[in-house]
Parts: C-alpha cells; structure tokens; sequence
C-alpha cells in the first residue's frame, strides 16, 4: 500500500508539472488543448471513499487553477468528474465481488472498456471546462469544436502514458 500511494503521489506530481508547464501553453489550432492531468483521477482506485476521491480531485484542479489563471475551472470540472467516475465505469463494465478493488487501466477493465470509460471522462471534464470558460450560450459552436478537439486530443495522450506505464508483463497479455 505505501508502494502504491508513492506512486500515485509521483504520478500526481509529475502530470500537475507537465500539465502546468507545457500543456497549458498549447492549443492546436486555437481549439485543442491537450488535458493530461486528469488520467490522474482515471487511476484512483474505485473503492477509494468518495470523500478522498473528490478532495484530491479538487487539489488537483485548485493547483492548475492556481498555476494557469483559470479562476476555479479546473477544480469544479475535476470534482464532477470525480463524482461521475463510478457510475461511469459500472456502465460499462459488469459489478461483481472485487469491483471495489480496481484500479483502472487497460489490464484490469482490457482496452475497449478502459477506452470507452477514459473517453466518457475526458469528454465529461472538456465539456465542463469550457462551458465555464466561455459562460456563454452565444459561443455554443466555440464549446463544442474546444470540447471535441481537446477531447481527441487527451484521449490519445492519456492512452499513451497508459501504455507508457504498464508493467512488462501486462503488455505480453
């Protein structure tokens, strides 16, 4: 257990850096911003209580607020995110004994129902996110194209960095 909550702590480190350092300062077109950060909340176990999940979401998205100017954005879509991530995932895959027990990623849910579930996330937390930067209805057609692009966009990176970070033998499997 300590193995794990120092990895998660790295994890939360270094995807807050790359976030706030270099993805912040890119938007591919003027419409796709790659959002990384939020493979963090993806990894936090499904049995973790409710409460932790929803605070670490939330100082995960105060510290980028804090670092990108983005008076609360981040922090509001991070915690809707962390509260819609379980009945997310138990919409796509089946709820048995041991389901409070994992931890997702493509070796534990296989690669259609981590991809179906990270997708769900990552347009979920898009679209909140600039629904509240734009605030309004006037730039509809903006929000959407923002939403789609940057969506396609963290989905590919955070499928990468999953790839990135499996073991040797899950790999093989």
């Amino acid at each position: 257990m300590l193995r794990y909550s120092a990895q998660m702590t790295l994890l939360f480190v270094i995807l807050l850096l790359v976030q706030v350092l270099i993805c912040n300062h890119i938007m591919l077109f003027g419409f796709a911003m790659p959002i990384i950060f939020i493979y963090f909340i993806i990894r936090l176990p499904i049995g973790m209580s409710i409460n932790w999940v929803m605070t670490l979401s939330f100082l995960l998205g105060l510290l980028d607020d804090f670092f990108s100017d983005s008076m609360g954005a981040n922090a509001l879509a991070c915690v809707i995110i962390a509260v819609l991530k379980k009945p997310i995932l138990l919409a796509y895959c089946q709820h048995d004994d041991s389901f409070n027990e994992i931890i997702p990623s493509i070796s534990s849910l296989g690669i259609w129902n981590f991809s179906k579930f990270t997708l769900s996330i990552v347009l979920g937390y898009c679209f909140i996110f600039f629904s509240i930067e734009y605030f309004s209805i006037a730039n509809i057609e903006d929000v959407l194209i923002c939403t789609v692009c940057s969506t396609v966009l963290s989905f590919l990176l955070i499928l990468g960095i999953e790839s990135l970070l499996m073991t040797r033998r899950e790999k093989r499997l």
